[in-house]
């Protein structure tokens, strides 16, 4: 399959290198470029590593996928922690990184949450959405990963990566974050 060039203005790209360049100037009006038109509904998909979730949080979740569901369809799949039951912190996380990429399909726009990505704004993320729609892609997947991360294979097979906070969040947390800033 060939992989191509793709960026937007938050400055994420989708390449063969998977380069990770400074990101665009964003521009002074602080605006999706998508503000006011409309684009292609793409369905999402979040994956999440843990264990079953709080009542409050599946609540917060279920009130905004019903919210997007107005503009399109979304999935929430809870992948279980630790499959292999191993006290093995390598063994817990490549387990729930097979689990994951058994989750994706080639045709899917993959997006990483992960403490080291790109920094983006909300505006970005109207703009990571809005563009992933051009791509050729059929399906835009987020993944959080579980308590020590994401594994090698899930990383190598982002289209981009970002991170929600400069602080290092819950995976509940990062779902709720991540959800809200999707209905935004």
């Amino acid at each position: 399959m060939t992989v191509l060039p793709w960026s937007c203005r938050c400055g994420l790209s989708r390449s063969p290198a998977k380069s990770r360049g400074a990101p665009a100037p964003s521009p002074p009006d602080k605006r999706s470029k998508y503000s006011g038109q409309s684009v292609r509904a793409m369905p999402m998909r979040v994956l999440t590593v843990g264990k079953k979730r709080s009542r409050g949080t599946q609540l917060i979740v279920e009130e905004y996928k019903e919210k997007l569901g107005y503009y399109c369809d979304i999935e929430d799949t809870l992948i279980r922690s630790n499959p292999k039951l191993t006290s093995d912190v390598k063994v817990q996380v490549e387990a729930e990184d097979m689990a994951m990429m058994q989750q994706l399909k080639p045709e899917d726009f993959v997006v990483v949450l992960d403490e080291n990505g790109k920094d983006v704004t909300s505006e970005q993320v109207a703009d990571l959405v809005g563009d992933a729609g051009n791509t050729g892609s059929s399906r835009l997947t987020f993944c959080i990963g579980g308590p020590y991360g994401l594994g090698v294979q899930v990383r190598e097979r982002a289209d981009a990566t970002i991170k929600l906070s400069s602080m290092v969040l819950n995976h509940q947390v990062a779902l709720i974050v991540l959800m809200e800033q999707l209905y935004r």
